[in-house]
């Protein structure tokens, strides 16, 4: 089976390719292409409110060569979300209408709260029973998710992003509003917080803390390196640290989200699994389609007994 992610995204258009590999209890996404596009929608949404028709123009584009890879790599299913810029433009549904109506792809603009599911899904995996603040920071907002005992127990999302707060677009009452979500949340019964930390820009911080792989990261250690970062400029920070311009010029906001929400949850570590939104829709898409393969399968065996049944395609 081939699956493929399409993530939409304030800062960046990512696109995966994976095909599933089912070995008894255990499934395996393999990577086939992988294509991320530095196409900041945020950038023209968080000022205007509107995506302007220079972004159209190259979204148009891109749309249409992910659709192609898709008819190329012969993928099964396939989903294209879209997040936070997306979902605040005024244009955003027209754009959406012109894209199935040009392209022939459906694109979907999810909630923050749907998000945070298809992410948590991803996340799951890595946890266990003890107490753990999920945070996701995306270009546009922040989703922060509660976990105890191995369940979900508290979610929200908030106008705080990287590209929202590099551009000064950020309120200080959502600010506010973060700090006391998470302060109120958080009580003795929960122990010690644990953070995990999901996107872009923790990755790469992670990767130059040198924190060995698997191993949290102290907030210590992330303060060291984000002051670390915030001392170079933004050519040495491309060219010795290796980051891709845009991501040159978030990350230093995008760290300051994790440290005072960790700040604030009195968190000490940060886990930081390698996933992320298109891990998710991967396996929301994966679990669909097993789901269909089950019911055919089914239908077959009853058809062979001369029983009148519906197949599910």
């Amino acid at each position: 089976m081939k699956l493929a992610a399409i993530d939409i995204g304030s800062n960046a258009i990512r696109f995966q390719v994976s095909s599933v590999l089912e070995r008894k209890d255990r499934i395996l996404f393999k990577k086939l292409e992988y294509v991320r596009f530095p196409l900041r929608l945020g950038h023209d949404v968080f000022g205007s409110k509107r995506i302007s028709k220079k972004s159209i123009e190259k979204f148009k584009k891109l749309m249409k060569t992910y659709k192609l890879l898709i008819e190329l790599y012969e993928v099964d299913d396939f989903m294209f979300c879209a997040t936070s810029a997306m979902r605040e433009s005024k244009n955003g549904h027209e754009l959406v209408r012109e894209v199935k109506k040009e392209v022939g792809v459906e694109i979907r603009i999810i909630d923050g709260q749907l998000e945070a599911e298809l992410i948590n899904q991803a996340i799951s995996s890595f946890l266990d029973k003890k107490s753990y603040l999920h945070i996701d920071v995306g270009g546009g907002s922040t989703e922060l998710n509660l976990y105890s005992e191995g369940k979900k127990v508290k979610t929200r999302s908030f106008r705080v992003g990287s590209v929202r707060v590099l551009e000064h677009h950020d309120s200080p009452e959502v600010w506010k509003e973060m700090e006391k979500w998470v302060k109120d949340s958080l009580h003795r019964d929960l122990g010690t917080i644990t953070s995990v930390g999901t996107g872009g820009n923790i990755s790469k911080l992670y990767e130059l803390s040198r924190t060995k792989q698997g191993k949290p990261m102290s907030l210590k250690k992330m303060v060291e390196t984000r002051q670390m970062v915030d001392a170079r400029s933004m050519e040495e920070r491309i060219y010795e640290l290796q980051m891709n311009p845009d991501r040159a010029d978030v990350i230093v906001p995008a760290s300051d989200i994790y440290i005072q929400v960790m700040q604030w949850a009195r968190s000490k570590q940060m886990l930081v699994p390698e996933v992320g939104l298109k891990d998710g829709i991967l396996l929301h898409l994966f679990e669909k389609n097993r789901t269909r393969k089950k019911v055919e399968f089914v239908n077959a065996e009853d058809q062979s007994q001369g029983k009148k049944t519906t197949r599910v395609r």
